[in-house]
């Protein structure tokens, strides 16, 4: 199976699937448009999200970075005048300073990651959405700026006008994932409930890949971010009201309708099955909210059967 993931919503239901299929049927394949380089280190924030989530080293009360992590070299960087606008905790800087190290040396970001998760306990290969370098760049009313610019230093505060991915007409996708689309041997691919502007659609945006998802001999379906009108992490529904777009689920299946046979609306948005079945796109309802392990495994399993379902459908 094939999850196309952004960071703390698709890591809670990559972590479902991880526990419901085996390590090497699951391939999670995730958006790198929000990396950027920091205080001369390679930061990779929603690969990280992946690799500590499926390792049980999450930090449950943020969503990112390392459980119990320090902050002192942080303390000791603002005493000297250093930029903390970024938070990087002091066993965090272990994974930036390695993963540094390795690509200074040559290595792909994709081989850095796979032995990194390895490394941590991670069985489910974890993927960049490519080795090439995505930038994704967002427009506001303050003027473009980096991704982490706007979503960290500025806390999402300038409304947004508009997004760009800033070298994904260049940039290689994952192969693995074009091959399984190709060939149509994955179980099926996975949306996870993440922003769909900011951490999917940068890997929809690479030469190739939603034509294939339109095309591919397996179901696609998605797990929809919003519920009753509320995004479950981060500023999806914000930006929605800032682009004038309706704040529901039904804005996120329009905005997939031409790859989708399936889509998962939470239980408090039911009453837009008929809706989403109207767009030609086959509905669920389930509990989407994951605030325990079960949970995440309980949709997980709701999706895997879903995708079963689609793809014995004649």
């Amino acid at each position: 199976m094939i999850a196309l993931s952004g960071g703390v919503g698709g890591a809670k239901l990559a972590l479902g699937l991880a526990h419901s299929l085996p390590a090497e049927e699951l391939l999670v394949v995730v958006n790198t448009g929000d990396d950027f380089e920091h205080l001369g280190l390679a930061i990779c924030p929603d690969i990280d999200t992946l690799v500590y989530t499926l390792a049980g080293l999450d930090n449950p009360e943020t969503g990112w970075g390392r459980a119990g992590d320090t902050g002192a070299c942080m303390a000791a960087l603002a005493a000297l005048g250093g930029e903390t606008w970024f938070f990087l905790g002091d066993g965090d800087l272990a994974m930036h300073l390695e993963r540094t190290r390795r690509l200074g040396a040559g290595e792909r970001l994709s081989e850095v990651t796979a032995d990194l998760a390895r490394r941590l306990g991670v069985g489910a290969l974890i993927a960049p959405m490519s080795d090439d370098t995505v930038r994704t760049m967002v427009r506001t009313t303050a003027g473009e700026l980096s991704f982490q610019h706007y979503f960290v230093r500025e806390r999402c505060r300038p409304a947004v006008t508009g997004f760009h991915f800033a070298g994904a007409e260049r940039a290689r996708p994952e192969p693995r994932l074009m091959q399984a689309l190709a060939e149509g041997t994955a179980r099926g691919i996975v949306l996870c409930p993440s922003n769909p502007f900011i951490s999917l659609d940068p890997i929809l945006a690479l030469p190739g890949v939603r034509a294939a998802l339109a095309t591919t001999a397996r179901p696609v379906v998605a797990v929809s971010p919003v519920v009753a009108g509320r995004a479950l992490k981060g500023p999806t529904v914000k930006m929605m009201d800032e682009l004038d777009l309706p704040r529901d689920a039904l804005t996120v299946a329009s905005r997939y309708r031409d790859i989708l046979d399936g889509f998962v609306l939470d239980t408090a948005d039911a009453a837009l099955a008929e809706a989403v079945s109207a767009m030609g796109i086959e509905p669920m309802v389930a509990a989407t909210v994951m605030t325990t392990r079960a949970d995440r495994i309980a949709l997980a399993r709701a999706v895997i059967g879903l995708l079963d379902r689609l793809r014995a459908a004649p």
